[in-house]
Order: C-alpha cells, then structure tokens, then sequence
C-alpha cells in the first residue's frame, strides 16, 4: 500500500513537471512566432512629455518614416506627468512584444535614474535599450518682460533681485531642472523652480512674465524665439547653432561670469520593455537605423535643431552610463535633491 502511494505521488510530480515544460515550451514558440512576422500590427510609440515638447517632435519627425521602414501604423501617445516616469511606467510593465516602445530623454534614463529613488521601475532592469535616436543643445531663453537683452543684462539683474525671479521645467527631476539648479549654482545668483509637466506647458506663463527663465531645448523653444515672443541668451551646447547663428555659446560669453564651461545637451533615445526578444529589438534597432540615415529625417531633425543618432543597443547603453556618471557628478557635487 505504501509502496503504491509512493509511486502515485512520483508519477503526478512527474506530470506536473511534464506539464510545465510544455507550458514553458509553448510560450517560448509563440514568442519566436511572434518575432518571425513582427511586426505584422500597429505599433504604439510612448513619449512621456506632453504634446509639441521636444521629445514629442523628435518621435513624430522619427514615427513617420518609422511606418514607412516597417510598412506598419507607429502611432505616438503622450503620457505626461513625475518627470517622465508616468510614460516610461507604462512601457516598464507592457507586454514585451514590440508593440509598445518608449522614446525617452536624459530627463529619465540619465537624471532620473540618480534623483527618482522611488521610481516604480529600474531604470536598467526593466527596459529594453533599441537605440540612441537624436541629440540637441539646450538653449537659454528668458521673458521679454524683463529688462535684459543679452546675458550681462540678465546677471546684473539677477544679483540685484535676488529673490526675483524664477524658472520653469518640465518637471522635477528633468533635464531643464538640473540645467537650472547648475547654473543658480555656478552663476550665483537666485531663482524659484516652478515645475511643469512639461516645457511647453510653462510657455504661455514664459511670454506673459509669470515665469521668467526656462532653459529648454532648442527643438521646443526655438519656433518662440523665431517668432519673436522669447529671448534667447545663449546656446548651451560647445557650438553655435546654425539655426540660432548670431546667439553666442556660453563658452563665448560666460568667461566674466565664471560659466564658459557650462553646457547643457538633450538626447532621445529608444527602449522596449525588459525581456524584449533579441530578434525583435535588431528588427527595431535596423528599422531606426535606417530611417536615422534617411535624408529626409535628417533634414526635418535638422529643421528642430537636432541631430541623428544611432548604432547598436550596447552602444546606446554605453552611452546612457557615461552620461549618467557626468550627471551624477554634478548633483553630488551641488547636493541637489527631487526635495
């Protein structure tokens, strides 16, 4: 009797290990199936910032071409809100199939990663890295309530109202955030952070005086400047803009204020979810590549103030590492915090 019992346990363990297998073997074959027609739907393209930021226009200047590389819709969803993290959430816990990516920027993968300590996912662990899209200068722009047309203007003012003026971002923790509290830092001079969920959002308030500095990137504020509604003091990054010729690097002007080696650049890059199939991340990483050499994506990036990007996932990661390790050296050094 005692003896059958054993062999009846022995036979169930030895099915229920059968069975898991199988289930295990199942899911494996779906996922090779679905990265051997992939794509064969549409696919959704996250931006954590909100609609007409500069990540925003990068994705929708790069989703067009996207859909013509892959012969499938790419349709780009704005979820805005903590810094990035609302949108970037969304793809850390997607199914990793490929239908949901994620075009994200320094705010997140650089910054956030040392400053969002509570953030609901790993920066690292839990995304696919695909590629590294596009990169830009930051650029320096203030209200045309205040009187100051050019970075001396402004400083004197600044030393003089010290607790006078403020700046906006796109949120807490983001790129344009840090950009401020560095240059309150190295500048010496006084402002309030009012974050946003998003630079675009804070521009009415920018134009009306509300607000009265926002270092934003060149591929969100340049049409404000061009259309004669902001000032720009300055070009963030180590060269002019042709787009912005007759506006001085800080490098060029920010010797007599002890900033000439103050930069500031956004980059946009690709993810997918943690586990994505290594088949369907080169099929992506191919698909970006080629449409990153296109001309016509070159010219529109162009037209934004930014340039393309590029190469394999390790080296996108790479990328993000190092620039991270330059971010972090600053805020340990300033002591700066998400309080």
């Amino acid at each position: 009797m005692k003896t059958q019992l054993i062999k009846t346990l022995m036979w169930q363990r030895l099915c229920g290990l059968s069975l898991s297998l199988l289930v295990a073997l199942s899911a494996t074959d779906r996922v090779c199936a679905q990265a051997s027609d992939y794509p064969n739907r549409p696919i959704t393209l996250i931006t954590p910032f909100p609609a007409a930021g500069s990540t925003d226009l990068v994705a929708r200047a790069i989703a067009q071409k996207l859909t013509e590389v892959l012969a499938r819709p790419v349709v780009v969803e704005n979820h805005a809100g903590a810094g990035g993290n609302i949108g970037a959430n969304i793809v850390a816990k997607a199914v990793p199939d490929g239908y949901t990516i994620l075009i994200t920027s320094s705010s997140t993968h650089s910054i956030g990663a040392i400053l969002n300590k509570n953030a609901p996912f790993n920066y690292d662990a839990d995304f696919t890295p695909i590629i590294y899209g596009a990169v830009a200068p930051n650029i320096f722009l203030i209200t045309k309530t205040l009187p100051a047309k050019n970075l001396k203007d402004f400083m004197t003012f600044a030393k003089a109202n010290p607790n006078f003026l403020n700046f906006s971002s796109a949120g807490t923790g983001t790129i344009m955030h840090l950009t401020g509290e560095a240059f309150k830092t190295e500048a010496g001079v006084q402002m309030m952070h009012i974050p946003y969920k998003g630079s675009g959002l804070s521009i009415p308030d920018l134009i009306s005086g509300k607000v009265h500095v926002l270092f934003d990137s060149i591929v969100s504020g340049l049409s404000h400047v061009q259309d004669g509604n902001l000032i720009v003091l300055a070009v963030l990054g180590k060269n002019r803009s042709p787009l912005l010729p007759n506006t001085p690097t800080m490098k060029e002007i920010g010797g007599p204020f002890g900033l000439k080696d103050f930069e500031s650049v956004n980059w946009w890059g690709f993810y997918g979810p943690k586990n994505l199939p290594r088949d369907i991340q080169m099929k992506l990483n191919e698909a970006l590549n080629k449409v990153l050499k296109s001309k016509d994506v070159i010219d529109k990036l162009a037209i934004l103030g930014a340039e393309p990007g590029g190469g394999t996932p390790e080296s996108f990661q790479e990328f993000v590492l190092k620039d991270r390790a330059q971010w972090n050296k600053l805020i340990q050094s300033q002591k700066i915090t998400l309080d």
